[in-house]
């Protein structure tokens, strides 16, 4: 079997054998990212899981090491086709589907510190502690804790490589889970800025949801094709899930929810047609997922669930990228073809079968507001440069938004007369937004950094101050006065890719979908 690069000159130019690769892996990379490259050490080694890191840059790191992390410079061992076959080799898929099972997520688990061995009050000398600002800062695989009120880095500490998802934090603000591409979950404890437990849940991992009691962590894999629930104390397992329909096809997840109101989880599948609730409630409702002839409770019937039951819901469509309702009855997704669905869990159907709008909507994204006496959806876009304005009754659309070029990001908090928007794609990736809530127009659109990203604004927990990621590895964290939109103060970052305050991780505060990733 050979590997190669896709090149401007054909096919597979500079190809290799396979077996030769393989034992150059073996014996340069194994030790530290395992011999089927799943990870140890060193993150896996998957297409997967370097999405966010180029061929070029992977050549780089293994010609030159990667500074602070025990990966070593191999320029004096390899030369240049040795190298450049390993990084072909790593971004090959592999040939089945890997397996990351109980027995492996359970030995994977450390626990640091047990949590009730730590005292229950903060060392970090500020204000006011749920006003801190979690700074994932990707180009060294380091977390900044941020002075929401000072705006000066209080503590900074190492990550996992290669954090991804929304971090998820306890009522309190004390606790923070993050969970990385490769599958590791962390609970840290920023009272006694110490490293609570770590367990590793999947290869590939895609998010992660917390009930809203907070006892719970559910966490959505793309491999292998998993659900894995996590006690929240001191991240042991509880279960796992096998993701495949009754038919035996296995799915890979695409995110996971939670609804407070449900006491459940909700699981977003690619590859099969069906969306999963898993309840999390200490008793089930009666008869959740049973087939059963007679629901009422005195029926007679054996309703008596096992904990954490599944209910499938079948869909017409493959769902991913939601946003709920504020009851969290209803949500609205994206199907394959980039169309809109809205499903009632009430009903288990559709009750929006298609809305068509342009491009790809990135439900995800939305953000819900008052507009002219209804509540409406604004709606980002991954391939236009769009913005969508849906009625939350009819999910007609009312307005639509013409920016500088396809969106990610869309963020507002209940204080701020604004919704941010980045370009994320594109020419005019470095401009930045403002759109006034009660026009829908926008207002201004600032270039915090001319010719370099701009991405991802979270607020400070007054709303008072917005804060605007520059995505480089000679980045920033820029603060603006959320209503006169003048800047306040620059932060030197290293490839800051998100921010996330503590108060509004916590409380809800903003008009957008929360539970979401």
């Amino acid at each position: 079997m050979l590997i190669g690069v896709i090149t401007s000159k054909g096919l597979f130019a500079q190809t290799a054998p396979i077996h030769n690769v393989t034992k150059l892996f073996k014996v340069h990379c194994a030790q530290c990212h395992s011999e089927h490259r799943l990870g140890g050490i060193g993150p896996a080694l998957l297409p997967e899981n370097l999405k966010y890191l180029s061929k070029p840059e992977a050549i780089n790191v293994v010609r030159n090491g990667r500074s602070a992390t025990p990966m070593p410079a191999f320029k004096d061992k390899l030369g240049d086709k040795d190298i450049q076959s390993l990084v072909d080799f790593i971004y090959t898929p592999l040939a089945k589907i890997p397996d990351w099972n109980m027995a492996n997520i359970t030995a994977s688990h450390v626990l640091y510190h047990k949590e009730n061995s730590l005292p229950n009050k903060p060392i970090l000398d500020v204000k006011d502690q749920l006003n801190l600002i979690v700074v994932v800062e990707r180009g060294d695989h380091h977390i900044s804790l941020l002075d929401g009120d000072t705006f000066n880095v209080v503590h900074r500490f190492k990550s996992r490589f290669s954090l991804y998802g929304e971090p998820k934090f306890s009522a309190s603000g004390r606790f923070v889970y993050f969970s990385s591409r490769d599958g590791w979950i962390s609970k840290y404890d920023i009272y006694n800025l110490k490293l609570v437990a770590e367990i590793r849940v999947g290869i590939n991992t895609r998010n992660m949801a917390m009930s809203a009691d907070g006892r719970y962590l559910m966490v959505a894999n793309a491999l292998p094709h998993t659900l894995v629930l996590l006690n929240t104390r001191d991240l042991s397992p509880i279960k796992h899930y096998q993701v495949k329909d009754l038919q035996g096809k296995s799915s890979r997840v695409s995110a996971v929810y939670t609804s407070p109101p449900g006491n459940s989880f909700f699981a977003a599948l690619k590859d099969i047609p069906e969306v999963w609730e898993i309840s999390y409630a200490d008793e089930p409702p009666h008869g959740f997922g049973m087939w059963m002839h007679d629901y009422r409770v005195d029926s007679g019937e054996n309703t008596k669930n096992k904990p954490f039951p599944l209910r499938r819901v079948q869909v017409s469509e493959y769902l991913e990228d939601f946003f709920f309702a504020e009851d969290y009855i209803s949500f609205v997704g994206v199907t394959h073809a980039a169309k809109g669905q809205v499903i009632d869990m009430d009903v288990k159907k559709a009750i929006v079968p298609k809305i068509d709008l342009p491009g790809k909507p990135h439900f995800g994204s939305a953000v819900s507001l008052n507009y002219k006496g209804r509540k409406v959806l604004a709606v980002p876009n991954f391939r236009k440069g769009i913005i969508s304005i849906l009625d939350m009754e009819s999910w007609k659309q009312v307005k639509e938004i013409k920016t500088l070029g396809p969106g990610f990001y869309m963020q507002t908090h209940k204080n701020s007369p604004y919704i941010w928007t980045d370009v994320f794609f594109g020419p005019d990736k470095d401009a930045m937004h403002v759109i006034d809530k009660a026009t829908l127009e926008i207002v201004k659109t600032l270039r915090p950094a001319p010719g370099k990203k701009s991405a991802h604004v979270e607020f400070t927990r007054n709303g008072k101050n917005a804060l605007v990621s520059i995505w480089d590895k000679q980045g920033e964290v820029i603060i603006y006065d959320s209503v006169t939109l003048k800047e306040v103060k620059r932060m030197p970052m290293n490839s800051p890719s998100a921010k996330y305050n503590v108060f509004n991780q916590t409380r809800y505060l903003k008009s957008k979908n929360y539970h979401k990733n």
